[in-house]
């Protein structure tokens, strides 16, 4: 029997909800023990580089998460009602409260480190059974690294939850903007601009590879290139240049069907979810990272001096920004 979209259970709340409770009760055992808390002074490999939490002092962070987890954890057990509708301004509470939290959790809590994480996984899987790049994998994949992809999961399952059940409350029809035509024509310029900012991003490390000394003197880079490094600047930028790729999917026939050449799935619908998802974690993690770049003084000084290394990471807010507008246009055509 086929439900209305109202009346079906989703199945996205009560996941949303389990997991923010799960990690609201361990921030209230860390709250109670006095251990565990992964931010600010706690975090080993923070520093500087630790993002707006380092400002929450280790005293005040567990019992505040605790507080937030379990309350966006009951917000979200309150969007999984298949019949009850609730008033316009219970409607409006939960909405402004569940997209604070989703967004503090997905942008706020992750910081540059995730997205760093994603950008240097190729070259980690790839040279992991050759011993490059030299590094510690015990050091890399730590517990404050793994807290705040957990925070990064959270806000994502808090957002999908919210956008659905808006979906199933909502008053009268859609808003013109989100018809699959509508979406296809502001959708086609969100990819575009999304595809551009990181194939920016890109040529400065090649530059790098070929021996151009863009953002930084000549002796630095022979130091870099002595060393390998602008190895794996150059494998951050070909990541850049795959996702771009990738990102022309979202309005290119190839990402809705799968193409002739892939055995076992030519010619079959590619699942939305596994377009949308992706590009969703990829634009939150771009836009925690630009947040920790804008709050870094000394970012701000290599803007001003026009460091041209640097000038394309401060298109980052938008190259977010255009990649998310791009999924939610995917997923508006696709769902129809």
């Amino acid at each position: 029997m086929n439900l209305p979209l109202r009346d079906r259970l989703d199945p996205v709340a009560p996941l949303a909800a389990a997991w923010l409770g799960g990690w609201g009760v361990l921030a209230l055992v860390s709250t109670l023990t006095g251990a565990g808390y992964p931010f600010g002074a706690n975090d080993p490999h923070g520093g500087d580089a630790a993002g707006l939490l380092r400002l929450v002092p280790v005293s005040v962070g567990p019992p505040l998460f605790a507080a937030v987890l379990l309350t966006a954890a009951v917000a979200a057990l309150a969007m999984t009602g298949t019949s009850i509708r609730p008033s316009r301004p219970l409607r409006a509470l939960i909405t402004g409260y569940a997209a604070t939290v989703a967004l503090a959790l997905a942008v706020v809590v992750p910081g540059m480190r995730v997205l760093a994480l994603l950008g240097y996984a190729p070259m980690l899987i790839i040279g992991a059974p050759f011993g490059w790049p030299p590094v510690d994998y015990a050091e890399l994949f730590t517990w404050p690294l793994f807290a705040r992809f957990a925070a990064l999961a959270g806000g994502m399952l808090l957002a999908g939850a919210l956008v659905r059940w808006r979906r199933r409350v909502a008053d009268g029809p859609a808003p013109a903007w989100t018809t699959p035509a509508s979406a296809a024509r502001w959708g086609r310029w969100a990819a575009w601009t999304a595809a551009v900012v990181p194939v920016l991003y890109a040529l400065t490390r090649f530059a790098w590879l070929f021996d151009i000394p863009l953002g930084m003197t000549r002796e630095t880079l022979a130091e870099m290139r002595a060393d390998g490094a602008v190895w794996a600047g150059a494998g951050l930028g070909a990541f850049a240049v795959v996702g771009a790729v990738l990102t022309l999917g979202l309005v290119a026939r190839w990402g809705e069907r799968f193409p002739r050449w892939l055995p076992g799935l030519a010619g079959r619908p590619v699942p939305v979810l596994l377009a949308v998802v992706p590009a969703g974690l990829v634009a939150l993690a771009v836009l925690a990272a630009s947040l920790d770049l804008l709050a870094a003084p000394e970012f701000a000084d290599l803007i001003r001096e026009g460091n041209s290394a640097a000038l394309p990471m401060a298109l980052w807010p938008v190259w977010a920004v255009a990649l998310a507008a791009a999924a939610y246009a995917y997923q508006l055509r696709r769902r129809a």
